[in-house]
Order: structure tokens, then C-alpha cells, then sequence
């Protein structure tokens, strides 16, 4: 028997942490980066406005897709191998996107790049499974932060890069640091191939019969549906409230509006931390006030449904209170959300990889649908109208919280060979 084959995986390492949230941070900046460049690729390659808005949203129907085909290969296949091997993939994606002639292989790279972006939730299974029982919280919250940061800080990096650089630059950089990455990965990753092997079609198969007998998976996920819909709500209305009367703020002042999402990075490691001592239960239920009294703060702005003064007449009153809204909603989500990841890692080390990649794509349906509602609130009564479509979703997730408890798991849903 191999040495490879009988000794520990490695230690987790402070540094070892540290090295995975940026990774992470680094590798997840893909899925939104597009955004704040359509307004350049469009005329590069020829796209009507209408076609180039679709690279985000082949970007992320591509994330969807990977999650549910890719991201459970975590649990049969070596770690090394699948993770390096999905980087190294990204990194042609991007550089076809550098290189593509016309807008359909651009489409094509930017849909590949949404699906080799799913390691990110690969690395977070890794650093659950190598982090010790007692200190798991900590680990898992501290990489979750890398996904906040990513998500933060892609549309303004990418602004700034191109700016200066040009769009191919921003994806360039990209290529360039997730190859260092893969590489540093190749070393630091185990290489082991896991203890149970299954057919791929059987374990993609199990995901069915594992979301429906797992209640602590489904539990979490609803806490995050109704909270990724408010949370997508808000953050689709709020540019829009931004431009307008009183506030008139242009797309700098929107993009520094957007950097009171940060709470969401700070909380992550200390939900984590919070976690380790088994204070989960009512840690989950003031993130679901917390959100919840975001939701009442933004309806205290103007025009609010519970504004108590003119918007005319205190703009910068308004704007605080937005910005508060805004820090405190995403405190709330990301919050449930890392105890949410840490509850699944526990439950089924075996399936940590099919757990991860069900919880994020069920909660994208809830930030499809609050992004969807958002824009018929906003027709129907503008910010007042967002208010309550939020205040629906955060009073229903501080309901499921507290009345839906998980019951014990059913037993273990395996992928058989």
C-alpha cells in the first residue's frame, strides 16, 4: 500500500484558511465581473445591448448547471484532480474570451467560465472535511467570507481594470492568478481518492432522494430562499431608488452605495466562531431579526412604506438609513447563510459535496424570484412596494425559523456503484 494511501490529509493551517478565502475570493469574482463591462464588450463584438446582457446570465445559468453536474464529483473523485482540473478549465475559458472573434464564442466562454466558477463551492467542502469537528465552524465561516469578498469587490475591481486596461485586461488578470492558484492547490490539496466510489449518473440521481430525507439541508435551504429573496429585492431596486430624486447618484456613488454589503464579509468568520460553541439555534434567529430590521430601516428611507419625513427635505438622512438597511440586511443573510454551511458540512461527511451544491442552488431560486418580484413592486409602487415585497420574505424566514426545527436525518442516501 502507497504512503499516499495511508497517511493524513493535511493539516488545516491558519494560513492554509487564509490561502483558501482569497482563492476563493479570487475565483468567484467571475460571476459578476461582466456586469460593469457590458457597456464595453458590447461594441467590441459587435452586440446589441438586449444580447449583451445575456453574458452575465449564461454566466450564472452555467453556475446552476455546474452545481448540480460538477460540484458533486467532490464526493468520488480525488480532490486534487477534479479541483485543479476545473481551474485549469476556467483558465481556458477566459482566455477564450479574451480571444473569441464573435459574440457566440463569447457566449459560449462566458457559460464555461459560470460552471468552472462552481470550485469555489468545491474548496469549501475541502476545507470542511480537513477542518477538525471543534473548530469546523471557524474554518467553514472564514473561506464563506472569500465568496462575500469575491462578490464584493468583482464589479469595481473590474471597472477599475478596465478603465485603464481595457475589458480583455480584467480577464487576463483572472486567468493569470486562478493558474497560480491551481498550482499552489496542486500541493496543498490531498490527493487521495475518496473512500467510496459510485456510478456519476447514480450519484447525480441521489440528489433527489438526499434533499428530501436530509431535513437539516432543506431546513437551511429554506431559511435562505426567503432570505436570498429579499436580499436580491433590495439590491435590485435600490440602483434604481439610488439614480432617482432625492439622491441623483451616478454609477460611482452607486458602486461605493454597494460597499455596505461588507458586513456580510465580517460576519461570516464570527457566525463560524459562533457555531464551535453550539450556539447556532438562537444565532439563526437574530440573523432573521437582524435582516428583518433592515428591511424596516430601508422602509424609513424614502418613500418608503414607514417614512416619517419628506425625502425632499432630508436626503441624507434617507441615504444613511439606506445604507444602514443595506449593512443590516446583508448581516442577517450572510450570517444564516454560513450557519447554514456549517450545519450541512456536519451532518453527511460523505455527501458534503452533493449538501453544498443543493444548499447554493436552492437558494438561488430565491434570489431568482425577489430579483423577478422586485421589478413588478417596483412598477406597481416603487420603493414602497420593494419594502413589502422584503418584509414578506424576512417575516416568512423569521417564521420557518423558528417553528420548522430539523428532526433527525433519515439515514444515509448513498450513490451506489
Amino acid at each position: 500500500m502507497s504512503s499516499s494511501s495511508t497517511s493524513p490529509p493535511p493539516a488545516i493551517t491558519t494560513a492554509r484558511v487564509l490561502f483558501l478565502t482569497a482563492a476563493i475570493a479570487v475565483i468567484v469574482s467571475n460571476l459578476y465581473a461582466s456586469q460593469p463591462l457590458i457597456g464595453l464588450i458590447a461594441p467590441a463584438l459587435g452586440l446589441g445591448p438586449a444580447v449583451a446582457s445575456l453574458t452575465t446570465t449564461v454566466t450564472l445559468f452555467g453556475y446552476a448547471a455546474g452545481l448540480v453536474f460538477l460540484v458533486p464529483l467532490i464526493d468520488i473523485v480525488a480532490h486534487r484532480r477534479l479541483i485543479v482540473t476545473t481551474l485549469a478549465c476556467a483558465v481556458a475559458a477566459l482566455l477564450l474570451s479574451i480571444a473569441a472573434p464573435t459574440a457566440v464564442l463569447f457566449l459560449i466562454a462566458s457559460a464555461a467560465i459560470g460552471v468552472t466558477t462552481t470550485a469555489v463551492q468545491m474548496l469549501v467542502t475541502v476545507a470542511a472535511s480537513l477542518a477538525p469537528a471543534t473548530d469546523r465552524g471557524r474554518v467553514v465561516g472564514t473561506v464563506q467570507s472569500g465568496i462575500v469578498i469575491g462578490v464584493l469587490l468583482s464589479r469595481p475591481v473590474a471597472s477599475l481594470v478596465a478603465e485603464f486596461c481595457g475589458w480583455r485586461a480584467f480577464y487576463a488578470l483572472t486567468a493569470a492568478s486562478i493558474a497560480v492558484i491551481a498550482l499552489v492547490l496542486a500541493r496543498m490539496v490531498d490527493a487521495r481518492p475518496p473512500a467510496r466510489r459510485a456510478n456519476y449518473l447514480a450519484l447525480v440521481r441521489s440528489l433527489g432522494p438526499l434533499m428530501v430525507s436530509e431535513p437539516v439541508l432543506w431546513q437551511r435551504a429554506l431559511n435562505q430562499i426567503l432570505l436570498m429573496g429579499a436580499f436580491s429585492a433590495f439590491w435590485t431596486a435600490v440602483a434604481l431608488r439610488l439614480a432617482a430624486p432625492p439622491f441623483d447618484l451616478g454609477q460611482r456613488g452607486i458602486a461605493l452605495f454597494a460597499l455596505a454589503g461588507v458586513s456580510g464579509a465580517v460576519i461570516a468568520p464570527l457566525a463560524g466562531r459562533i457555531a464551535d460553541r453550539g450556539w447556532s439555534a438562537p444565532a439563526t434567529t437574530l440573523a432573521h431579526v437582524t435582516a428583518l430590521a433592515g428591511i424596516v430601516v430601508a422602509g424609513l428611507a424614502a418613500d418608503g412604506p414607514w417614512a416619517v419625513h419628506a425625502s425632499a427635505a432630508a436626503p441624507s438622512v434617507s441615504l444613511a438609513a439606506l445604507t444602514l438597511a443595506a449593512a443590516l440586511l446583508d448581516l442577517g443573510l450572510f450570517a444564516d447563510q454560513t450557519l447554514g454551511r456549517i450545519a450541512i458540512n456536519t451532518v453527511r461527511p460523505e455527501a458534503r459535496g452533493r449538501l453544498n451544491a443543493l444548499y447554493t442552488g436552492l437558494f438561488f431560486i430565491g434570489g431568482a424570484a425577489g430579483a423577478a418580484l422586485a421589478g413588478l413592486a417596483w412598477d406597481w409602487q416603487g420603493w414602497a412596494g420593494v419594502c413589502w415585497v422584503g418584509l414578506g420574505f424576512t417575516l416568512a424566514a423569521l417564521i420557518a425559523g423558528r417553528c420548522m426545527r430539523p428532526r433527525p436525518s433519515r439515514g444515509p442516501v448513498t450513490a451506489r456503484p
